[in-house]
């Protein structure tokens, strides 16, 4: 298997800083175990992968442990190498993940903007299992898809 891989640094004003990711362009998806293996070997705390899909681009994000729902710096690292490296046209991306929706990235001059897709919160109930987490007792508690939300005096 011949696959170009891209390690950048992203927030970074030079070489090793920053936060670096791997990107992987892909012209179609390989099996989860395949991109699995290439995190693990990559061994950074993300590997980014991409299909182009219309005109969007489908994008799945793995540690070197599993997949996960959404990685900013990835995204972003993924953004430059399309912009830099694979011809994409104009100054926007969309991307598009099953996990967590769509995200749109923005170019101008040398500077990424990232479009985090949003999330709705409900509030819920103070349960024992959060009281016993904290010091302090939350006032208020809510939940988002995969996040909490607290709220103290």
């Amino acid at each position: 298997m011949n696959q170009r891989l891209y390690q950048v640094d992203a927030f970074a004003e030079k070489v090793f800083s920053g936060n670096p990711a791997a990107v992987c362009p892909l012209s179609e998806w390989p099996s989860d175990h395949v991109m699995q293996n290439i995190a693990m070997e990559n061994n950074l705390a993300e590997t980014a992968f991409y299909v182009k899909s219309g005109d969007q681009y489908e994008i799945r994000w793995f540690t070197p442990a599993v997949e996960v729902d959404l990685c900013g710096h990835a995204t972003l690292a993924a953004a430059f190498v399309l912009f830099n490296h694979e011809n994409h046209e104009g100054d926007e991306i969309q991307f598009f993940s099953h996990r967590s929706g769509r995200l749109a990235v923005t170019r101008k001059g040398d500077l990424l903007t990232l479009n985090f897709p949003s999330d709705t919160i409900k509030e819920i109930a103070v349960s024992e299992d959060i009281k016993r987490g904290f010091d302090k007792e939350p006032k208020q508690a809510f939940k988002g898809k995969t996040d909490y939300l607290l709220v103290f005096e």
